[in-house]
């Protein structure tokens, strides 16, 4: 956010003089000028934050002044009040349009919206033809909202609005997919391969289109918050920690962006608590780590975020998203399928309306509901959970890279190893950015 210019408060000792001189004219009572000399204390201490707090509530609500002269119902002038346009929109959603409530329509003629083979930057993860997938029907899904339709994924136009800046997905290996999906969907505007490139480093990936001077990144950050799985390649860790209010020791990276797509979850789920880590260092002897639920810990996380957002992003020029949790399929017995299974040899949608599979936890989408709805910033909530869990078929499945040998017993029973939780590419990731699309140009 840009930092509101306003005249220096008073030094301390000016203070004094100018409220002794106060008390002496006009006799003020000494509870009036005690009064007045934390006020100012206040405003020296906090100005940051108060100018940060009145830029968004200018953003929010702007009064806008017709030009003098007779109204249409005679005399004086009109005020009315609007909210500010999004950054970046160049239209509005359609009255009554849920984008994120519809339908899966099966759709040969606009699906997929690029080939597997034509985008060289897919991880092996996520190549699911080329790792032996006998079908191809999860690639030809359609959302269909109800009353209304998504707006067409125009890749002319997120570059263009994309030159000269910055796009960056920040958290998991689901928001790197995501990011894969939205490289995938550019990168043939720009046919020359000396005019593109992909480079890693570290936690960082950036793709950069040279003749826009814009990039779109991925930068590995699973909690947001600093942790001891931070490690952008050996990050298995089993009992993980992160530490409190420590949002800044990756966001330093993030700061310069125009757009910011954050998600966080996955890594969350490792039972009914989380380790936060108060003081000391994650592989100190001295440290003090405490033990909270899983909810009160991904809360902590989210007021990082938004704090973050609301220090780092003007609202007026840029614009932070954040993608819901991506659901998982690894009990077969929750759609009706046979017990003991999952989403392996799945090759269509569940239909079922009402479907909420037991592998997502409700109480995670509570306090993104409580945080969001206290938050002043406006962060653009991308709500994926719903319609990728009727996606049963669009996982990865065993059709990926496998980084160990496979034994006899996981050969001989692939749901075994089966991957429930990553998706193929093309698929529904790239549905999920034509969400994010819909949002920044019509929200």
């Amino acid at each position: 956010m840009k930092t509101l210019i306003s005249p220096s408060p008073p030094s301390s000792s000016s203070s004094s003089t100018s409220l002794l001189s106060l008390r002496k004219a006009r006799g003020l009572s000494p509870f009036l000028i005690t009064l007045l000399a934390f006020i100012v204390f206040v405003v020296t201490l906090y100005g940051e934050d108060f100018t940060c707090l009145l830029g968004q509530l200018d953003f929010y609500s702007q009064d806008d002044v017709a030009p003098a002269g007779p109204s249409p119902r005679g005399g004086g002038t009109e005020r009315k009040k609007k909210r500010e346009e999004a950054a970046f929109a160049v239209g509005k959603r359609p009255e009554g349009c849920d984008y994120f409530s519809g339908r899966w329509v099966w759709d040969e003629s606009t699906r997929p919206l690029y080939q597997e083979s034509e985008c060289p930057y897919i991880q092996p993860q996520l190549t699911c033809q080329e790792r032996g997938r006998p079908d191809k029907d999860y690639q030809f899904w359609r959302w269909q909202p109800h009353g209304c339709d998504l707006p067409s994924f125009n890749a002319t136009l997120m570059l263009e609005t994309l030159r000269g800046k910055r796009m960056m997905y920040v958290g998991d290996s689901l928001n790197r997919g995501q990011f894969t999906s939205m490289v995938c969907l550019l990168h043939r505007l720009i046919p020359s391969s000396s005019a593109k490139s992909m480079q890693t480093s570290g936690s960082l990936t950036v793709f950069t289109a040279k003749d826009y001077n814009a990039t779109v990144e991925f930068y590995w950050a699973p909690f947001l918050l600093e942790s001891n799985s931070d490690d952008a390649v050996v990050h298995r860790i089993s009992d993980r920690v992160v530490r409190r209010g420590s949002i800044n020791v990756h966001g330093r990276h993030w700061k310069g962006a125009d757009v910011v797509v954050f998600n966080t979850y996955l890594w969350w789920m490792t039972g009914l608590t989380m380790k936060v880590l108060q003081g000391g260092s994650f592989d100190g002897e001295e440290k003090e780590v405490v033990e909270v639920t899983t909810e009160d810990a991904y809360g902590m996380a989210m007021r990082s975020m938004m704090r973050w957002a609301r220090k780092n992003m003007d609202p007026r020029t840029t614009r932070v998203f954040f993608t819901s949790m991506s659901p998982t399929h690894g009990k077969s017995g929750d759609w009706g399928g046979e017990p003991g299974r999952n989403c392996y040899n799945e090759t269509a949608p569940i239909n079922n309306a009402t479907y909420w599979g037991s592998d997502s936890r409700r109480s995670i989408m509570r306090v993104i509901g409580e945080e969001f709805g206290k938050s002043k910033y406006p962060v653009t909530f991308l709500n994926i959970t719903q319609l990728s869990n009727y996606r049963k078929d669009a996982h990865t499945s065993i059709y990926k890279k496998q980084w160990n040998p496979l034994t006899a017993e996981q050969l001989a029973d692939p749901a075994s190893y089966a991957d429930c939780v990553h998706w193929c590419l093309p698929g529904l990731q790239d549905t999920w950015n034509e969400l994010l699309f819909a949002k920044l140009f019509y929200p």
